[in-house]
């Protein structure tokens, strides 16, 4: 597509089932990652909608879980800003999720609530109200393969992890990863976790990969509705506004306390360095 990666006829398809549907719908102006600019649709609509219409589609050949993310914004009285708003001006924001069930997960800003479709009643049934995240958690997800290229506060937390109980967390964790963040939303709303997609030391990586407006606000907005948080590592996603449509940032989120360490580690190098020296780590040569 416009903004570098591959696209999968499934992309296309997608970005033009759901562009044909809202266009039914009074909605000012459109972005979809699919679309190099922002679409100008009805100018008297209250409200601007941004969306990714197929996340995960790299997991399509290997029959993995899929998604659509959305975010509603009001429409301001410029539309050419429509999609520089800080991400707390969301009016609401969700995704579903397309895998062995077909899922809603849906904020409008009073807490989260998860629908399962009904096939035969051709409707979503509520199955879970007000979804909320521990505080603590024993997963993490993140793709290990790239941990050269991570600056030391992420290789410091990842290395925690994986201290397990004789680590400063003191208690075991499992890693998960699926490479759809539809997929790894929904584990950290069913069962806890923390998700992190770091920029990194790569050509292309240095900003994070995830786009801002259509990926990380709306999933911010709904971790943060269901008692998470999410950061790029120093900011609140939800306080950034987008510079540009395709701007891409960093995400981390999940559960409070793992999110709030990461964001300890990115904020004090003594306390990266007193994590990553071996020698006064607990397994070092001074232990007692």
């Amino acid at each position: 597509n416009s903004d570098g990666d591959v696209q999968r006829d499934l992309d296309v398809q997608a970005d033009a089932i759901l562009r044909r549907c809202l266009s039914k719908v009074p909605v000012a102006a459109l972005a979809s990652e699919e679309m190099r600019e922002a679409q100008i649709g009805d100018r008297e609509a209250k409200i601007c909608i941004a969306i990714d219409p197929l996340d995960g589609s790299s997991n399509i050949d290997i029959n993995m879980t899929v998604g659509t993310i959305f975010s509603i914004l009001p429409a301001p009285d410029d539309l050419a800003l429509a999609f520089h708003q800080r991400g707390s001006a969301q009016l609401a924001a969700g995704f579903v999720t397309y895998g062995p069930q077909t899922s809603l997960v849906l904020t409008l800003g009073e807490g989260v609530d998860i629908f399962t479709l009904d096939r035969k009643a051709g409707c979503f049934r509520l199955a879970r109200a007000a979804a909320q995240i521990a505080e603590t958690c024993e997963e993490f997800a993140i793709n290990a393969s790239n941990r050269r290229h991570w600056d030391s506060p992420v290789r410091a937390f990842v290395d925690e992890c994986l201290a397990g109980v004789e680590g400063p967390a003191n208690h075991n964790f499992n890693m998960r990863w699926v490479g759809s963040l539809v997929a790894e939303a929904y584990r950290i709303l069913t069962r806890g976790g923390v998700f992190l997609y770091p920029s990194d030391a790569r050509p292309g990586y240095g900003d994070g990969r995830l786009r801002l407006v259509y990926e990380a606000h709306p999933m911010a907005m709904i971790i943060e509705q269901a008692g998470g948080s999410a950061t790029t590592g120093r900011e609140r996603i939800l306080d950034l506004s987008a510079q540009s449509l395709h701007q891409r940032v960093p995400l981390i989120m999940g559960s409070s306390n793992e999110v709030r360490r990461v964001e300890e580690l990115h904020c004090d190098p003594l306390l990266v360095a007193s994590v990553s020296a071996p020698l006064f780590a607990r397994r070092g040569f001074f232990r007692l």
